[in-house]
């Protein structure tokens, strides 16, 4: 087995592709198409949507790496924030399933920490555990099964992870998870959700509740004020590059090697955190001799930017610079 220091996406691609060994393809694809219902629907369930080991294995081939992607994408903004040297000593990861928001941990920060797992889902949990024996720093991971809703207890964490959950659940359930979270982390809560208008809104409901609870916001947003966003116009959501393995792209039915998946996320500290000035929340436009940015800035407010030629080096800079990443660069500001 390799170590998920030699490449995160890789090892992962690998053990996904041993799990769905033995799945016919016809019952992968149909447990797809239901999870892709399941996935796009509006009404939350109180039912695991992962029924088996074929969904189970279905689901790692559709949605994991995205998962994946887009939680690193998250926790790389949250590093970028945190005071030089920061590492969360432990992870709990609520609803996790197989684990996506446990490798982008483990890709965004080295060494081992204690890390557990809660989903409602045994045959995810399954998987879960089965899937992090090809990664050495995450087989001493816990795989609990908790059901995730009003009830839920959490041990105390440096880091807690809730990505793509908050949409199963019912209204009250979201805010009793929420802040579940929030009393159970002791340095950061990450919140990631689908990169579309209702998710970019229970990622603003959550917002305001850790903020309420104490703690700042460390990405995307450049500050801890209410969203500039007027409700109704527009959403903030960002976009992942995801790489497409044959088995990726067969279990999907797409023919590129890549996807864009869009998010939304919130992470939020008990520390101070060391926000960006800006964030760039649209893809940049490169024009001739220029670049527009779009971006929410640290005076709580929206703008564009137009970098030229005679800036120079911030020139350069903008022409590197992509949708969700801050600005300036820190080297530049």
């Amino acid at each position: 087995m390799s170590d998920l220091n030699d490449s995160p996406a890789e090892i992962l691609s690998g053990a996904l592709a041993r799990a769905l060994d033995g799945v016919p393809p016809t019952r992968a694809a149909q447990a797809v198409e239901r999870l892709i219902a399941s996935y796009r629907g509006r009404t939350p369930t109180d039912a695991p949507i992962l029924r088996d080991r074929a969904d189970v294995a279905a689901y790692a081939a559709y949605r994991m790496p995205a998962t994946f992607e887009a939680v690193r994408s998250a926790l790389t903004a949250l590093a970028d924030a945190a005071p030089e040297g920061w590492t969360p000593g432990s992870q709990v990861d609520v609803g996790g399933g197989t684990g996506a928001a446990v490798w982008a941990a483990a890709a965004t920060w080295e060494g081992e920490r204690p890390v557990t797992v809660l989903d409602w889902a045994e045959p995810a949990l399954a998987l879960g555990r089965e899937l992090a024996e090809a990664a050495p720093r995450l087989r001493s991971t816990q795989w609990r099964r908790s059901r995730i809703g009003a009830a839920l207890t959490l041990d105390g964490a440096d880091l807690v992870t809730v990505s793509y959950v908050l949409k199963e659940l019912t209204e009250a359930d979201r805010r009793s998870v929420v802040d579940a979270a929030a009393a159970a982390a002791t340095q950061a809560v990450v919140i990631v959700e689908p990169g579309t208008p209702d998710g970019y809104a229970r990622i603003i409901e959550a917002r305001d509740r850790l903020i309420a609870a104490g703690y700042r916001v460390a990405a995307p947003c450049p500050h801890s004020a209410a969203c500039p966003i007027e409700p109704g116009t527009d959403w903030c959501h960002f976009s992942a590059r995801v790489s497409r393995s044959s088995l990726h792209r067969q279990v999907k039915g797409g023919s590129l090697a890549y996807e864009d998946e869009k998010f939304s996320y919130v992470a939020a500290t008990r520390f101070d955190p060391v926000p960006p000035t800006g964030r760039v929340i649209r893809r940049p436009q490169i024009r001739k001799g220029q670049v527009l940015l779009d971006l929410c800035e640290a005076e709580e407010r929206l703008s564009r930017v137009t970098v030229t030629k005679r800036h120079g080096p911030l020139y350069r800079a903008a022409r590197d610079t992509d949708w969700g990443d801050a600005w300036p660069p820190r080297s530049e500001g």
